[in-house]
């Protein structure tokens, strides 16, 4: 379902592979290419949920010209630049939200309907990356 205006969020993840692991298990995204680096790293992953959500990660380092432009959380204070919004049915955001927090997803903050429409939460994975998800659809006329 990719189009020429994709956008796809790239992470870094210090334990990338237990990260792959958990991103499957606490938010249900489905591994469609793992290409293992070195003992315990990956150079390259995408995992998928559902047609058109897409996200890359790869183990952080900073020995590629890439990686000397990136932070963890852990290294920022747990502060970040960017969060990636993943858009999900109205009537899935309870169990989603149930299953991150399930799975031990720090609730930031908590499943709320919005003035605007639609239901969302915030919460950050465990190497601390904050993720939303919400049922409000940009691309949609609400």
């Amino acid at each position: 379902m990719a189009t020429a205006t994709s956008i796809i969020p790239c992470l870094t993840y210090q334990h990338a592979p237990k990260a792959i692991e958990w991103l499957c298990q606490a938010f249900g995204f489905e591994k469609r290419l793992v290409v293992p680096q070195d003992e315990h790293t990956i150079a390259h992953a995408q995992l998928s949920m559902g047609p058109g959500v897409m996200i890359m990660l790869s183990s952080a380092e900073r020995t590629s010209e890439f990686g000397n432009y990136l932070r963890l959380p852990a290294q920022t204070s747990g502060q970040e630049t960017q969060t990636p919004y993943i858009v999900l049915p109205d009537d899935a955001m309870k169990a989603h939200y149930q299953r991150a927090k399930a799975a031990g997803a720090r609730i930031l903050l908590e499943l709320k309907t919005e003035e605007y429409g639609g239901q969302s939460y915030t919460c950050s994975d465990p190497e601390g990356h904050i993720w939303n998800f919400g049922s409000y659809d940009p691309w949609q006329d609400q």
